[in-house]
């Protein structure tokens, strides 16, 4: 059995009715999650699988690889909140085509996102210690969680660590065009 297989994916919920979010808690999720072969960690706040909410803290480090999906059937609303670090969230066509782009940071005007079950997409944390609050409808059950497309290669394959790396030469490709195309804009002044 793989390492990958062996260690947790997420954290059991702590004891109690009343559950101090800290940094401690927190701290000790980033550390493990940069042990971690997925290079991310859940930590749970929701006692059941059955629950009707779930909330998590979500640990991310760079090179993780969160497969394009949606959560149709049943369906499911997702909200995250970055709490730290950074990340891309991405939204695809249902053919693969990188719909959208949007940057999420704390302190910065768009610090989150709230997505709606049919909407494939993906999150791209760039920072070590990326840190998400995350909101999902329940109950859970790993076979009908997440419905991944038939482009998108499953987590754990070789293809996966290509398709991330070429998916971020795309977005960086994009970016520069775009930088490109308001500095011909500018008449090639440098940013003001």
């Amino acid at each position: 059995m793989s390492e990958e297989n062996t260690y947790p994916t997420s954290l059991e919920a702590p004891e109690g009715d009343a559950t101090p979010l800290t940094l401690s808690l927190v701290g000790r999720l980033l550390a493990q999650s940069r042990q971690s072969p997925r290079k991310r960690l859940l930590q749970r706040l929701h006692k059941s699988l059955d629950a009707g909410a779930h909330r998590m803290f979500n640990a991310m480090q760079p090179g993780t690889y969160i497969m394009p999906h949606r959560h149709l059937d049943p369906a499911k609303e997702e909200t995250v909140l970055v709490m730290a670090g950074s990340m891309l969230f991405i939204r695809f066509t249902d053919d693969g085509e990188i719909a959208e782009q949007v940057l999420l940071q704390p302190g910065t005007e768009t610090f989150g996102m709230d997505v709606a079950p049919h909407v494939y997409h993906t999150y791209v944390p760039l920072k070590p210690d990326t840190l998400v609050f995350e909101c999902k409808t329940g109950p859970y059950s790993a076979e009908s969680d997440k419905d991944v497309p038939a482009w998108a290669p499953r987590e754990g394959t070789p293809e996966a660590e290509q398709y991330l790396l070429e998916m971020l030469k795309a977005l960086a490709a994009k970016a520069n065009a775009e930088a490109e195309a308001v500095k011909a804009d500018r008449g090639g002044e440098p940013d003001q």
